[in-house]
């Protein structure tokens, strides 16, 4: 990193963008993913440098970063690329609830301002436990989350830990630990014989179908589909694993939930 705090940050996702933000460091991101949407100004006030997977080095390097924040082995090849241009790189890779507060507090670290980070994570962590001792006087609720329709994919760790937090249970709560989608495949049987009494759905990308959820062979018979329960949850919501997911996308399982 060639400055302390640094001045000049990429975030080539969204919860970074985000918590920068809510920290008030937004005056030093000088680019972003085009998925960034929260908050909604970032769309006007900053220029975008990046899809998810991809990513234009060119413009990266014109912009002389101090420091470039990913995530996920599903950006490693940018983050090479970025290396070897002799660009200083954090790589995050939180996949459950306690990776996102880890990630606000060492994004704080990063930027200078560890005890404003400290009180941010500490509030989203008091908003969940208040909501997890409010739910337990109730039955836990059985949620299947579906991450995508074809493969079946079922939900990631910070997914199925905020489906506990509202007062569910996952269906698939040891799938939900492994970081890969491509290991988190259900088959229509699977999540059949698991009986939700909810489905949750966010479609990473496109809009959720309800109506081919609810027709799909021998699904008729689960309980959420034959109670109506079937409910799409907006990606940059919970598929966002920071404070998007940690506040809205948590409210959003929770009215699902009835809770």
């Amino acid at each position: 990193m060639r400055r302390f705090p640094p001045e000049r940050i990429v975030c080539l996702t969204e919860e970074t963008v985000e918590t920068l933000y809510l920290l008030g460091q937004e005056d030093r991101i000088v680019g972003v993913s085009g998925y960034a949407v929260r908050p909604p100004r970032v769309r006007r006030e900053k220029p975008r440098v990046s899809a998810f997977t991809s990513a234009d080095i060119p413009k990266i390097l014109a912009l002389a970063p101090d420091l470039v924040l990913a995530f996920s082995d599903l950006q490693a090849e940018i983050v090479a690329d970025l290396a070897r241009a002799g660009i200083a790189v954090h790589l995050f890779n939180q996949r459950d609830v306690a990776g996102c507060l880890a990630m606000v507090r060492t994004l704080g670290a990063l930027v200078g301002v560890p005890e404003r980070a400290e009180a941010l994570a500490a509030g989203f962590a008091a908003r969940l436990a208040e909501a997890e001792a409010a739910a337990r006087h109730r039955p836990p609720v059985r949620v299947y989350f579906e991450e995508w329709d074809a493969p079946m994919i079922s939900g990631i760790g910070w997914v199925s830990d905020l489906i506990g937090y509202a007062g569910g249970r996952d269906v698939f709560p040891a799938l939900s630990r492994q970081p890969a989608a491509r290991d988190r495949i259900v088959t229509p049987e699977q999540v059949a014989a698991a009986a939700p009494e909810v489905i949750l759905a966010s479609w990473c990308g496109k809009k959720v179908n309800i109506d081919r959820i609810r027709s799909r062979p021998g699904w008729a018979a689960i309980p959420a589909v034959r109670d109506g329960r079937i409910h799409e949850i907006k990606a940059p919501l919970i598929l966002q694993p920071g404070p998007a997911a940690l506040t809205d996308g948590f409210d959003a399982i929770r009215a699902c939930l009835g809770g």
